[in-house]
């Protein structure tokens, strides 16, 4: 059995969608794993992880909006606001999506259907260097 872990750092221009994808999928080619799984991580409490449509960017734009309208900033009764009017909403984004994925390698590669792609969810409104975690398991 094999392990591999990797680091990852996104620079990010604020709020929005960063594809992950090929730079995953790069790290899983190299480590010959033929059979296995793929954990990607991201090590902050402001942004997340999500698979989501990579063929239109409109899908991403759609679910970018959603977020803002769900979770939206000034909330008057939010009272984490140390560090400006998207901290709280940018926590909560983060609590309603994922902070990790588990994607399968099968013969090498990994599993996604064709219109999937891994990204980084941006929640704050400035730009950000995120850390990403990849840990490769298998044979």
């Amino acid at each position: 059995m094999k392990i591999e872990n990797h680091r990852i750092e996104v620079a990010t221009r604020g709020k929005g969608t960063y594809e992950l994808t090929a730079q995953v999928a790069a790290l899983v080619a190299r480590s010959g794993v033929r059979e296995g799984q793929v954990t990607v991580m991201v090590r902050h409490t402001s942004a997340s992880l999500v698979i989501m449509e990579n063929a239109d960017p409109e899908a991403r734009h759609d679910l970018e909006e959603f977020f803002e309208r769900l979770v939206p900033e000034n909330t008057p009764w939010f009272t984490h606001t140390y560090e400006g009017p998207d901290d709280m909403p940018s926590h909560i984004r983060m609590a309603l999506t994922r902070t990790s994925e588990v994607i399968p390698i099968m013969q090498g590669r990994m599993t996604l259907g064709t219109w999937q792609g891994l990204f980084l969810f941006e929640h704050r409104r400035a730009a950000h260097v995120r850390q990403i975690v990849v840990s490769i398991l298998g044979e």
